[in-house]
């Protein structure tokens, strides 16, 4: 098996850094807590920036690539088809992008920026205030962090199935920095770090949303065995699905959460206030729009105030630091398909089903605290983890969706892991489109024991923002792959015109 990872020396370095880290995180989490601030405020001060001229610069190249001659080209010979069909595509996108996330943050966020506001002259709990979140919740969740993984995927998968070359990372940026082995491992591991943090406090995080949820639903106390039993048997279920490949576990699990998400969203569009929640949806579209430069490029060096950098920023920082999982496995779905429909794909259609479920869900949560004086707000404001459940209270059938949204929690986690583990595995072992079992096997005890351990030491949130500390560097390796492969592109051409195939 010449692919394996024990013969590969990112796989080493990989778990070594990563090893010390969760050492670290649980024996000195609040030391570790504080460096990694400190890094992270240096980074998201000095260069939030760059982040949000990159991301902007990002959406700019993909709508002009897809709408140039090279849109046409197919991530595959010229006369495949696409691998999976439409639906279970978008399922596979959507559980690895969001995960757990947009659950979380559906309510939360909009909730958040209504009780305190984006811009401190305008006043929470208002109606001004509920425009505005709903407006700036749109553009958290819109086209701006998918054009991270879009940029990433594309690439990966042009060279993967069009020039028959590896998935990684260093191989995308080789037009520009060139074949040295070292400067190809650092990039490679650096990648692997990132995304086994990432994915671990993914997990972490969402286990505590579910016993949150358990615990206000059921009354079942919020105890570290509650969050082992979890643990344990999602790691049974992500291994299972692994095991079968992408083909079984992945695709069927993908098209359950789509179909379960789904169906929720349903339920709160019609059980909720119908009208209220178009109307704010085409109203919030509309300010996503026409604020979308504005929001995308807004700093305040004249005014101060961190609420860009503490919102913004950070979810930039996020999406850059876990765009090589999602970049990655987005990859590995499209084949097949062409550039124009990769980047339709992945741009507009995820973050269009983002904004639906917001409007229903924020809608929902606002209209209530509006118009019926409830206090979702002021609960959200004291705890995020309870903004969805805190809905439910003011709709039929609290029960019944509180259970069905726990799972769709359980179930986004189990895919997101089942992803995780298959695209570590793959980074880990040269790129391979089908590494071996065993390989997943280790990667996803490893991400569990992680999540499990800083679980347990309150580590998690440290942890987090250490991930994001990788956003940096990999923001500049993502402005060289999108120079690398307009190069490439472009030498293509070349080849063409000259008669030759260029590999």
């Amino acid at each position: 098996m010449k692919n394996q990872s024990y013969r590969n020396p990112v796989f080493y370095v990989s778990v070594c850094v990563i090893s010390l880290l969760v050492i670290l995180g649980a024996f000195l989490p609040k030391r570790f807590r504080e460096i990694a601030q400190t890094l992270f405020n240096f980074t998201t001060i000095n260069f939030g920036w760059l982040y949000l001229l990159a991301v902007f610069a990002f959406i700019i190249f993909l709508l002009a690539l897809s709408i140039s001659k090279y849109g046409k080209i197919r991530l595959g010979p010229q006369n495949s088809k696409p691998e999976y069909p439409f639906f279970t595509w978008i399922g596979m996108l959507f559980s690895a992008g969001f995960g757990s996330g947009l659950v979380f943050w559906g309510v939360a966020e909009p909730m958040s920026h209504f009780f305190s506001t984006p811009f401190p002259d305008l006043v929470g709990k208002s109606e001004e205030a509920a425009r505005i979140a709903m407006g700036y919740s749109f553009f958290h969740w819109g086209i701006s962090q998918w054009s991270v993984f879009a940029v990433v995927g594309l690439i990966i998968a042009y060279n993967q199935f069009k020039k028959e070359k590896n998935g990684l990372i260093s191989t995308a940026i080789k037009p520009v920095v060139g074949g040295h082995k070292i400067v190809r491992n650092t990039i490679d591991s650096l990648a692997v770090i990132a995304t086994v943090m990432g994915v671990a406090t993914s997990l972490g995080l969402g286990i505590l949303q579910m016993t949150g949820g358990l615990s206000s639903t059921f009354g079942i106390p919020n105890t570290t065995w509650i969050q082992l039993i979890i643990a344990t048997v999602m790691l049974a279920l992500y291994l299972l699905s692994s095991s079968t490949g992408l083909n079984k576990g992945i695709k069927w699990l993908s098209n359950l959460n789509l179909g379960l998400a789904l169906l929720v969203l349903l339920f709160v569009f019609f059980a909720g206030p119908t009208v209220f929640i178009l109307n704010s949806f085409v109203l919030g579209l509309g300010d996503y729009l026409t604020n979308f430069i504005e929001y995308s490029l807004r700093l305040t060096p004249y005014r101060g105030g961190s609420w860009v950098r503490d919102w913004t920023i950070f979810y930039w920082a996020w999406a850059i630091a876990w765009s090589p999982f999602v970049g990655a496995f987005v990859a590995r779905v499209s084949r097949g398909r062409t550039i124009r429909e990769f980047i339709f794909g992945v741009l507009v259609v995820p973050p269009a089903i983002a904004c639906l479920w917001i409007a229903a869900f924020g809608g929902t949560a606002l209209y209530s605290d509006l118009i019926n004086g409830t206090g979702i707000a002021e609960a959200v404001n004291k705890d995020v983890a309870v903004a969805l459940f805190e809905t439910f209270g003011v709709m039929p059938l609290k029960t019944i969706m509180s259970i069905l949204s726990i799972l769709l929690i359980f179930t986004f986690l189990v895919t997101s892991a089942d992803s995780a583990t298959y695209i570590l595995s793959s980074m880990t072992s040269k790129g391979s489109l089908n590494p071996v079992l065993i390989v997943k096997i280790i990667w996803g005890i490893l991400i569990t024991a992680i999540a499990v351990v800083l679980l347990l030491a309150g580590g998690l949130d440290a942890l987090q923002t250490a991930s994001l500390i990788s956003a940096l560097p990999f923001t500049i390796i993502l402005v060289l792959i999108v120079i690398a492969f307009i190069k490439l592109l472009k030498d293509t051409e070349l080849a063409k015109k000259d008669g030759k195939e260029l590999k």
